[in-house]
């Protein structure tokens, strides 16, 4: 069962852009669909090393990312996070989106797919 508090630290941990506390609720399978990408998912990351780079990439990119305004929905294995992102990337482009996630978890409470959704703003 997921609990309110495994949600908050994770996000705690993206909010501290910190990749490899992060990368430590994945697990070592773990698949991460980003919101934007060549794929009708987005892009799928798949482990935890290729996770780890593109996360640090993305924090490279946009020093400032963050996760406010955050409500969590819990289901057993399953959790949805509902928020707005936030932050300036290196190339000018200002985020301000609303999104929300959604996860599986396996027995260990470990994520074993997260999927990443955000409103795109025209």
């Amino acid at each position: 069962m997921v609990t309110l508090e495994l949600m908050k630290a994770i996000s705690a941990a993206f909010n501290a852009r910190d990749v490899d506390r992060i990368v430590a609720f994945f697990a070592e399978d773990g698949v991460f669909c980003l919101s934007r990408g060549p794929e009708p998912v987005g892009r799928t990351l798949a482990g935890k090393a290729v996770i780890r780079k593109a996360l640090a990439d993305r924090f490279a990119v946009i020093p400032d990312m963050r996760w406010e305004n955050e409500e969590y929905i819990l289901a057993g294995d399953r959790a949805i996070s509902v928020w707005t992102v936030r932050g300036k990337s290196a190339d000018g482009e200002d985020l301000n989106y609303q999104g929300c996630d959604i996860y599986t978890f396996n027995k260990d409470d470990k994520i074993v797919h997260k999927n990443t959704f955000w409103k795109q703003v025209e």
